[in-house]
């Protein structure tokens, strides 16, 4: 059994009605006593979650753009100072391994990437050095993460942070879910980085909203997350990952061949779906809950939330010859699909 890190609590979680989240979660709050109004507050624009959980990870180096254009997704040796990228490492079979937002200064590369992650990352990269004047460290527990609802790059002056591309495409690359119309047009957010010892600085007097409130948000808006929608079999088509994360004439990095296979000959054995979930019942139905249409098991729920305008809503993936018409269940509660990859 994988024993987790152990992750620094957050002073954050000294405000006043903070609750604390469960396994990589339990340092930061879930919430801070109600959850729907500090979703309000961040589609206004007003609040800030503490993402201090996150690993952060740091390359520097004059060769540290050109050595992870070649072993990521995305292309990366034009990223200038302060622009932000979103880029993958997939295994040699194409299924998504590590997800990666990257932001350069000028000097370093900062990584911020999925909570525990960090120390894995950084020892991958580090045994893909060779001889490549690049260094690799785990920086997290120097530097903390805040998630803000904004759309704009930090500017100078400004602490360094990474923007969300969700759901522009990036570069030359291709949508497998609409274009137009997409709910994430109404999603800003970025990652700032800060130091650990400055987060309650860093805030300030900004309400704070829970890793629940984003979360809500995060899956109206379609928005895919390693470790949630992802799963050992995950390639990038199922998720439309591709959109802001893959660059499909960049030049080979390990498990390309799966992309471009699945890309040009044919579809992904699954697609996710987002789901208006029955609201009857008290309790929501848990991550990793099966899918069923009829009597056929077609999938699992991926993440799930309460919104605080559509009620329970969900994220599943489910195979792909799945009717886009059915009405399919979640623990006995119907949910209506929402086609997010076509079938």
């Amino acid at each position: 059994m994988t024993e987790l890190p152990v992750l620094r609590r957050s002073p954050l979680l000294d405000r006043p009605r903070a609750v604390a989240g469960e396994g990589l979660a339990a340092s930061v709050a879930v919430h801070y006593g109600d959850p729907m109004r500090e979703q309000r507050l961040l589609e206004e624009g007003l609040a800030v979650v503490d993402l201090s959980h996150r690993s952060v990870v740091t390359v520097t180096g004059p060769d540290r753009l050109s050595w992870l254009h070649s072993l990521t997704t995305q292309h990366l040796t034009d990223l200038g100072p302060r622009e932000s990228r979103e880029a993958l490492i997939l295994t040699p079979k194409g299924h998504v391994e590590h997800s990666l937002h990257l932001v350069d200064d000028g000097e370093t590369t900062w990584i911020t990437t999925e909570p525990g992650a960090g120390e894995p990352l950084r020892e991958w990269l580090d045994r893909m050095r060779f001889m490549l004047r690049v260094e690799v460290a785990d920086v997290t527990a120097d530097w903390a993460v805040l998630g803000e609802p904004h759309h704009s790059e930090s500017a100078p002056g400004e602490p360094l942070a990474w923007r969300d591309p969700w759901p522009d495409l990036v570069g030359d690359t291709v949508a497998y879910g609409p274009v137009d119309d997409h709910p994430g047009t109404r999603w800003s957010w970025r990652e700032v980085i800060v130091p650990r010892a400055s987060l309650s600085d860093a805030v300030g007097d900004r309400p704070l909203a829970g890793l629940w409130a984003a979360d809500a948000l995060r899956i109206a808006a379609w928005r895919p997350q390693l470790g949630a929608e992802t799963d050992h079999r995950t390639i990038v088509h199922e998720v439309d990952w591709l959109r802001t994360a893959v660059h499909l004439h960049k030049g080979c990095y390990r498990g390309q061949e799966t992309v471009a296979r699945v890309h040009n000959l044919g579809r992904p054995p699954r697609r996710l779906v987002f789901l208006h979930v029955d609201g009857s019942g008290h309790v929501l139905p848990s991550p990793g809950a099966e899918v069923r249409s009829g009597d056929r098991v077609v999938g699992r729920v991926t993440s799930i939330g309460r919104h605080h305008t559509d009620g329970p809503i969900a994220l599943a993936v489910i195979k792909r010859n799945t009717d886009p018409e059915a009405v399919l269940l979640v623990d006995d509660l119907s949910a209506a699909q929402t086609v997010v990859v076509a079938p």
